[in-house]
């Protein structure tokens, strides 16, 4: 029995604002997170100057994590979750969230 999914996306052609916007990171990933099933605990981040974010959500059920390059409008997402929680839900909502026009998920069971 596997302990949890783990979602790997690579995100290309975003909406570059959406990437360097902080607070609308925080909320897609929350927002991501309760899409998916889990419990957030906290969410951190560090906004990186002159542009780019990365997000870190914590999770009763593991974590999200969110990177952005918005110069090249690309962002790397991680998302980890076990128990009875849909992370794949959470990508969906990422990949819309940032208007990605090119994606590559990978999904490994743990």
């Amino acid at each position: 029995m596997a302990l949890g999914t783990h979602c790997f996306l690579s995100l290309y052609d975003c909406d570059r604002r959406v990437l360097d916007d902080i607070d609308t990171l925080i909320s897609i990933s929350e927002t991501s997170a309760r899409v998916s099933g889990a419990t957030v605990v906290q969410t951190i981040y560090k906004k990186f100057e002159p542009q780019g974010a990365t997000v870190l959500t914590l999770l009763e059920e593991s974590h999200i994590s969110i990177h952005t390059w918005p110069e090249r409008g690309e962002a790397a997402v991680d998302i980890f979750t076990c128990g009875t929680c849909d992370p794949s839900l959470g990508a969906k909502h990422i990949i819309d969230s940032v208007h990605s026009q090119r994606y590559k998920m990978e999904v490994v069971e743990r």
